[in-house]
């Protein structure tokens, strides 16, 4: 789609960069669409080999790559209002002595929420014993946006909920939930572990 500039165009804006513009949002978009639920960062030997190739900056490319992940988060946000009833669920799914747990749905006219609980056994050797797990994010597919509330806990055990909209059907059966614990730059150790929990 091409952009027609008209008279209210900024006058410091330079036209010659409109061309240019719309070249990058269309990238933006061929990246959306190839990443589908995810938004994957370069890693750190990539970003060094761009930044040397394009003569840019490793901490603006970092930064850039950081402002394409939180679309979603700049979505307008839902407020749910009209509770409706409590859909059962009780779905878990155990990795590495770590086990993730949705335990119900709150159904809403507008929207659902939903909670991710995370329990380990702080004495199991095998789960290292400073051990907090990273906020996951959350996919169904096209139809729902789904965005993480944030949450809390304490030892052993955590929590966090998620708004999803619009609300979720009655009748659960056969949908599924992807939880995605993304690579972020400036994290250490990202580990990109992801699990699915299907419901119904």
């Amino acid at each position: 789609m091409t952009f027609e500039p008209t008279e209210s165009l900024n006058p410091y804006y330079n036209e010659s960069l409109l061309s240019i513009d719309e070249k990058i949002c269309d990238l933006l978009n061929q990246r959306k669409e190839v990443l589908v639920k995810n938004t994957i960062f370069p890693p750190d030997e990539v970003i060094s080999r761009l930044a040397n190739e394009y003569d840019l900056q490793e901490e603006y490319l970092q930064s850039l790559f950081t402002t394409m992940a939180m679309e979603a988060s700049l979505k307008p946000m839902v407020v749910p209002i009209e509770f409706k009833k409590y859909v059962p669920v009780l779905k878990t799914y155990e990795n590495q002595g770590v086990l993730y747990t949705v335990t119900y749905i709150r159904q809403y006219s507008n929207a659902s929420v939903l909670y991710l609980h995370i329990d380990w056994e702080e004495r199991n050797e095998a789960i290292e014993s400073n051990y907090y797990p990273d906020i996951f994010d959350m996919f169904i597919d096209d139809t729902y946006i789904c965005r993480s509330e944030g949450g809390g806990g304490t030892t052993g055990h955590t929590s966090y909920s998620y708004i999803i909209s619009p609300a979720l059907p009655d009748d659960i059966t056969g949908i599924e939930l992807i939880f995605t614990e993304p690579g972020r730059p400036f994290k250490e150790n990202p580990t990109g572990f992801e699990f699915t929990i299907k419901l119904g």
